[in-house]
């Protein structure tokens, strides 16, 4: 029997809730002694295209190894997936990846991508649906880091989950832990979970990745401000910032700030924040860990590791984990 799309709208995130709490997340952070931002506030549909836009970077690396191993290992990852699943991609974004997955288990009962960007997750969501016709397709508006809910009138099959990118490193390592025990009481017990996860390696890679000569990584990370400015209303000198990335050894990870290039303020909800110049808002992390830290994290977080795979040179690792 063919069946049909089905593009059902969950409850989206309530505009002014949102705004609301982007509002208060802002102002916590650049209250803060260290000032930060958080890496979810990322990807509104201008962050989103130019995250795609990094990923085709000849010094960003982790996308187009993660492809390969995709691409290479394909079968074997989609093989450790339970029949007839519900297959769950947590902060979706493009689906270059899950179709790499997808045409190894045309099987699937159900795809339902879940990203906070409503009008990129709608257009990926239809693009793949003329691929694969005969999949039933339900996508989800939320964050998937807060609790959400799985859509009504799934099968009655298993639920895995999809989690590429090493999207994961973007947490504290305790966060990282409870990022993965809430993805198991999403999915529930007896899910799987395919995640990527970027390895540790030589500096000069890591480094080069997070500031390509393009200058694409840099505006991502200034369009933070801009959606501050465009979104708050906020009074910023756009041009008062740079993008700054290193990889910190002893931490394992990368980090990426905006630098003050002067003393400066910027004006945000009747509230006035100084910058010293030189002083930096920490926009992100990108933790990188071996196969056995990552695996050990899993445990902790409930997950038993079962499967990974990796390309040649150890860049990238693709973890197959199961819920008890």
């Amino acid at each position: 029997m063919t069946i049909n799309p089905v593009f059902t709208d969950a409850t989206p995130i309530a505009a002014i809730d949102a705004e609301r709490q982007f509002l208060d997340d802002v102002l916590a952070g650049l209250s803060a002694p260290q000032k930060f931002l958080s890496a979810k506030y990322f990807y509104d549909a201008a962050g989103s295209d130019l995250f795609e836009a990094i990923t085709r970077q000849p010094e960003y690396y982790p996308t187009r190894t993660e492809l390969g191993i995709l691409d290479d290992q394909g079968a074997a990852i989609a093989a450790t997936l339970p029949a007839r699943a519900n297959l769950v991609e947590l902060g979706s974004g493009s689906t270059v990846k899950v179709r790499r997955l997808m045409v190894h288990r045309p099987d699937l009962a159900a795809y339902v991508p879940v990203d906070v960007s409503e009008s990129f997750l709608r257009s990926e969501a239809e693009a793949l649906a003329r691929d694969f016709p005969n999949l039933t397709i339900t996508p989800v508006a939320a964050d998937f880091t807060r609790a959400f809910t799985l859509p009504e009138g799934l099968s009655e099959g298993a639920v895995a989950g999809f989690f590429p990118g090493s999207t994961i490193g973007n947490f504290e390592p305790p966060q990282a832990t409870s990022l993965l025990a809430h993805f198991g009481r999403v999915l529930g017990p007896g899910a799987t979970l395919i995640i990527g996860v970027d390895l540790v390696k030589d500096k000069a890679v890591l480094d080069a990745a997070y500031d390509d000569a393009a200058g694409v990584t840099a505006a991502f990370n200034r369009n933070l401000l801009t959606r501050i400015r465009n979104e708050l209303g906020a009074e910023i000198d756009l041009d008062g910032f740079k993008h700054r990335a290193f990889f910190d050894r002893q931490a394992s990870r990368i980090e990426m700030h905006l630098v003050s290039l002067r003393s400066q303020s910027i004006r945000l909800a009747n509230r006035r924040i100084d910058f010293e110049a030189g002083e930096t808002i920490h926009t992100e992390n990108s933790y990188k860990y071996t196969v056995a830290r990552f695996q050990a994290l899993a445990s902790e977080a409930g997950w038993i590791p079962t499967e990974v795979w990796t390309d040649p040179e150890r860049l990238f690792s693709i973890h197959a984990l199961r819920r008890p």
